[in-house]
């Protein structure tokens, strides 16, 4: 019961808690807007207050499964697991992705029966839905090529942390329209922050990403922007967000993209166009000279630890969220869309 495990002075809605528990964390859409603002208020009193929650999740015991290297997502969550009083298992899957040695089905059902949740991060959403569809326990998406909804989640906190309420900031996406550009888009628009993606012809967001982050937009009264103008995108913004280019997987594209690219570096000249009070964010790791200059990714005005900070707190709360209520089992709401 929400009595027995949220510490006193949190006024997260006892509705949403229940509502959220035994869900899967596949897309952004599979938190309506008041549920990702419950996510937020928990991860926020959760790194106000983190020894009121431990032992929270004791006896929990969630696997992780990685396709990709990583630093930032897999010692967050093993971290953010460990100081709930959970238990994790790190599976590299990095010279064999799932699926490969045994069907994904078979995968599932065997992980059902021994732990209680699954953190994936693939190269391939269909592995994340494709899990999801198969086992019977909650499944996160720690990133797929289409989705990273645990980096939006801690961008969207850093920008509360920032700014207050979200209605009314502007933040400006420039680069690749990729799995941050399109979790960022969801967010920014469930939480009524108004967003402009910047994108060189044909690297531009998903078509049907961008129009369900349009229509949460018009409830949320957000706007979202898709320009092929960098400094349209940036002009006025209150945050200025970019990725690497060539993401794991597009090495071979890495020249050519460098070639198409560099207009939309994030330099001291287009951030200029911002508001003065401004931040940059970049979810890491960067490449410094390509899509940003070390002149703004080390101002005073980089933002980028606070959101890797962040990236524990949130996923802490996602882990609670969806593991603590127990084994109540409901399909992702994105399978829907």
């Amino acid at each position: 019961m929400i009595a027995t495990t949220i510490p006193p002075g949190a006024s997260l809605s006892t509705l949403a808690f229940r509502a959220i528990a035994g869900r899967d964390l596949i897309s952004i859409q599979d938190f309506l807007p008041d549920e990702l603002a419950c996510a937020l208020e928990l991860a926020s009193a959760m790194k106000a207050r983190p020894k009121d929650f431990r032992g929270i999740l004791s006896g929990k015991q969630i696997v992780l499964f990685f396709e990709k290297p990583s630093l930032r997502t897999r010692l967050t969550f093993e971290a953010g697991i460990n100081s709930l009083g959970g238990a994790s298992f790190f599976v590299d899957q990095t010279q064999s992705r799932l699926g490969a040695r045994e069907p994904l089905c078979d995968v599932a059902h065997n992980l059902e029966r021994w732990i209680d949740g699954i953190v994936l991060r693939t190269f391939s959403h269909e592995t994340v839905t494709g899990m999801a569809e198969h086992a019977a326990i909650p499944v996160i998406n720690a990133l797929s090529d289409l989705e990273h909804p645990c980096q939006a989640m801690a961008d969207m906190m850093t920008l509360q942390e920032h700014f207050g309420d979200l209605r009314g900031v502007h933040l400006a996406y420039v680069g690749d329209g990729n799995n941050v550009a399109h979790s960022l888009m969801l967010a920014a628009a469930s939480l009524g922050a108004s967003i402009s993606v910047a994108t060189p012809g044909g690297y531009e967001p998903d078509a049907a990403i961008a129009g369900v982050a349009r229509l949460l937009g018009r409830v949320s009264g957000a706007s979202v922007h898709l320009t092929n103008d960098p400094v349209e995108a940036v002009a006025g913004a209150d945050a200025v967000y970019t990725d690497v280019w060539a993401s794991m997987g597009q090495e071979s594209q890495a020249a050519n993209r460098s070639r198409i690219f560099a207009p939309y570096q994030v330099n001291e000249e287009l951030f200029a166009y911002a508001a003065e009070h401004a931040v940059f964010m970049h979810c890491l790791p960067a490449h410094r000279g390509d899509e940003v200059t070390a002149d703004v990714i080390d101002s005073p005005r980089s933002v980028v630890f606070d959101q890797a900070e962040n990236r524990l707190h949130v996923q802490k709360s996602i882990l609670v969220l969806l593991l603590e209520g127990g084994a109540h089992r409901f399909p992702p709401r994105s399978a829907n869309a």
